[in-house]
């Protein structure tokens, strides 16, 4: 016998003992799918019975903790600090002189502009008296008005130059770290110290495009911060106009209170935003949703028989999922066993 015969004789022998095998095999299935009696085997799961609930739908975001109003304190004209007249770390008044640059020069200045002034002030009555005999002519007395205006907008600047020696808070808060001291040289460059009201503290943080529609201006929310377990509140005050193109998400600020003063800007806040509250709403356990390739499914009891229902869902929370569509209120939905579950599969199921 030629060896390409023995080659194929045992190739098709081959072939028949596979052929035996899934004969076999789905024969050993089909009967452990049934009992001893020929039945079809049930299988015992565990469900619940659907009922429609309220959700309190809301979800779960990082913000930023950030100053309701804050400022560099600068000086704005250059020169020789004589005083500070606040405590680094302090409370500070809307008003209340911080420090005070030397003004020595610039009132020397206002000195002469003043003399000007006045000698300006001279030559136009004059020129006036002039002008009503005709000794002058209209030219000459607006000249001479001219340079009296001229004068008192000189006198006018060095005065509010002057001014600017005296550095005032601009609103009340809490002072920062300074870094001069008197008889520092300082030029507007020179951060002094950062100035910030905390009483009252904003929260910044964004939420994606598809919750965007179900957002309630004006609303209250709450959050925590690293390290404590205490709750605190906020109200939504100001939502960004658009959605950023590059995240896709929108940005919102709310504010809250500090008076107890334990928050501080700068911290990162775990903010719990609510959104619409659901009336009727069809809530799952996690474990029954089954992820598949089109989407995700489950399965109800109908009649002994377990029934494959494609469903759409959204917010999830630990422990249970909103289903917005695929399942009604009475339906019996099996919550054990469903990654090894079939269609069609017989079940028994135990009501939790």
């Amino acid at each position: 016998m030629k060896l390409k015969q023995v080659v194929f004789i045992l190739v098709i022998i081959g072939f028949g003992v596979f052929i035996g095998y899934r004969i076999i095999s789905n024969k050993a299935k089909n009967n452990d799918s049934k009992d001893k009696g020929g039945k079809e085997k049930v299988l015992n799961v565990e469900g619940i019975v659907l009922k429609e609930v309220t959700f309190d739908n809301s979800i779960s975001l990082s913000g930023t903790i950030e100053a309701n109003e804050q400022v560099e304190i600068r000086s704005e004209v250059s020169g020789i600090v004589e005083g500070i007249y606040f405590n680094e770390g302090s409370t500070v008044s809307k008003g209340q002189l911080l420090f005070k640059v030397n003004d020595l020069e610039l009132r020397a200045q206002l000195g002469q502009a003043t003399t000007k002034e006045n000698l300006a002030s001279e030559n136009e009555r004059r020129a006036k008296l002039l002008l009503t005999k005709e000794a002058i002519s209209q030219e000459e007395f607006d000249i001479a008005k001219a340079d009296l205006k001229l004068a008192q907008a000189q006198t006018q600047l060095i005065k509010a130059q002057i001014a600017k020696t005296s550095v005032r808070a601009p609103f009340s808060g809490k002072i920062g770290l300074r870094s001069i001291s008197t008889g520092t040289y300082i030029t507007p460059s020179i951060l002094v110290a950062k100035l910030v009201n905390i009483e009252k503290l904003k929260i910044t943080f964004s939420i994606p495009e598809k919750y965007v529609s179900q957002l309630k201006p004006n609303s209250n929310l709450s959050f925590t911060v690293a390290g404590s377990n205490e709750k605190y509140h906020a109200k939504i005050y100001a939502i960004e106009p658009e959605v950023a193109i590059a995240t896709r998400t929108l940005q919102i600020r709310a504010i809250t209170e500090n008076k107890s003063g334990k928050l501080f800007p700068g911290t990162f806040a775990n903010v719990e935003l609510p959104l619409n509250i659901i009336k009727d709403a069809i809530i799952v356990p996690t474990e029954a949703i089954v992820p598949i390739q089109n989407g995700k499914k489950v399965f109800i009891s109908v009649g002994g028989k377990a029934k494959e229902i494609m469903v759409e869902t959204t917010t999830r929370t630990d422990a249970s999922v909103l289903v917005l569509s695929g399942l009604n209120e009475g339906d019996t939905l099996i919550t054990s066993g469903v990654m090894s579950l079939k269609n069609e599969a017989a079940v028994k199921v135990k009501i939790k």
